[in-house]
């Protein structure tokens, strides 16, 4: 699919395809974008609108039009009705939006595989596909990118396709940049390698860095710099919602482990002792607790320890960085970049190709990018941003 809409006029469209567009953080994505955009909440947590990134060219937050699959069907308005009687949105939200929240379930799609669906692979692959170009040209979009929020799903065995891979392929399909905020294999299939390769299009992932390892990926530069000796930390999560049933089966779990645990050994450059535990409480909701105790060794091998928590909600943190992804995202699309995101590691636990883990680091190397892009808006006349 050949676009030629450049994002330097104000009046283009980027579309962003969630996966799981009907779950808790898809909703608070399209929530959140519409209650910013109206003026009637602040961008907080949205690191695209501080100061080092005025000026790069990305679409504005008014200029983003929202669809996706789902194979769930309750309407994105009752799901927000839900989400705010949970303390996740604000109270009279939903109401206030309540024609953004239907513009986007109106453009939401069934997902699959289905129980009893017997469409092979490459037909789910096309369908999904036809999908996203049908709203790409029904709304005149300059570009879309797909973003997977979905639920975890176990680590892939076998050479099958998994729903994550299924979607991903079909993004690329497309001509659309992916997104994986997920742990969940996506493009990560060594039969999608090539394919990612020969697409030309950018990506990024995987697995939002929301709490735990954000903390994680700060606290162990700090151990290795002042050259104390970490002996173990062991961690336990508690969550809710989805993510805690999903995560409830071991497979799964392990696959978000995966992440936490490699931060760990590239900040620290040893593995400690310990593990990480995830448990599903249901009574929690949307929010989610994380505890970890760390055992370390300072001057004359004196015995220290450090525990910290963490409590949050787990829609809130990742909202605003699935809006941040979605906008670098599209805005490197436009700027003729390919291949994997590597600047956009400071968002993900396990980011793809050649990145630093240290927060402060990756960080740097994303105010970087921020300044590539804007060099690149000057050079081009101008950029997209605007108005929100």
């Amino acid at each position: 699919m050949s676009i030629s809409v450049s994002l330097t006029d104000s009046r283009a469209r980027v579309g962003v395809w969630l996966i799981g567009a009907r779950g808790s953080v898809a909703t608070t994505v399209v929530a959140g974008c519409a209650a910013v955009t109206a003026g009637l909440q602040a961008p907080v947590g949205m690191v695209t609108e501080t100061a080092p990134f005025a000026g790069s060219g990305l679409p504005a937050l008014s200029s983003l039009v929202f669809g996706g699959h789902d194979t769930l069907d309750c309407p994105l308005p009752k799901r927000a009705e839900a989400l705010a009687a949970g303390g996740v949105l604000p109270h009279g939200l939903p109401e206030a939006i309540a024609a953004d929240l239907a513009a986007a379930d109106a453009e939401i799609k069934p997902g699959g595989p289905l129980p009893g669906d017997t469409r092979r692979p490459d037909e789910l692959i096309d369908a999904f596909a036809a999908d996203i170009r049908d709203f790409v040209r029904r709304h005149g979009l300059a570009r879309a990118v797909v973003v997977n929020v979905a639920s975890t799903e176990p680590v892939a065995a076998g050479p099958d396709l998994p729903s994550s891979s299924l979607y991903a392929a079909a993004a690329l399909r497309a001509g659309c940049p992916y997104v994986n905020f997920t742990p969940s294999t996506g493009l990560h299939h060594p039969a999608l390698a090539d394919a990612a390769v020969t697409s030309g299009l950018p990506y990024a992932g995987r697995d939002g860095k929301t709490g735990q390892t954000l903390l994680r990926s700060v606290l162990g530069p700090m151990f290795a710099q002042r050259a104390l000796a970490v002996r173990a930390w062991s961690g336990t999560n508690l969550l809710g919602g989805g993510d805690g049933a999903a995560l409830a089966d071991p497979a799964a779990a392990a696959a978000k482990n995966a992440g936490k645990e490699r931060v760990l050994t590239d900040t620290l450059g040893t593995t400690p002792e310990g593990r990480t535990h995830i448990d599903d409480v249901p009574a929690l909701g949307d929010w989610k607790t994380a505890w970890d105790h760390i055992t370390f060794d300072g001057f004359l091998g004196t015995r220290m320890t450090l525990q910290t928590t963490w409590q949050g909600c787990d829609s809130a943190l990742a909202a605003p960085l699935v809006l941040d992804l979605a906008r670098l995202t599209a805005r490197a699309h436009e700027a003729g970049l390919t291949g994997p995101l590597t600047e956009l590691g400071f968002y993900f636990k396990d980011p793809v190709g050649d990145a630093p883990s240290a927060l402060g680091a990756q960080y740097e190397v994303l105010t970087g990018f921020a300044e590539r892009l804007r060099t690149h808006a000057a050079d081009h006349g101008g950029d997209a941003e605007g108005a929100r």
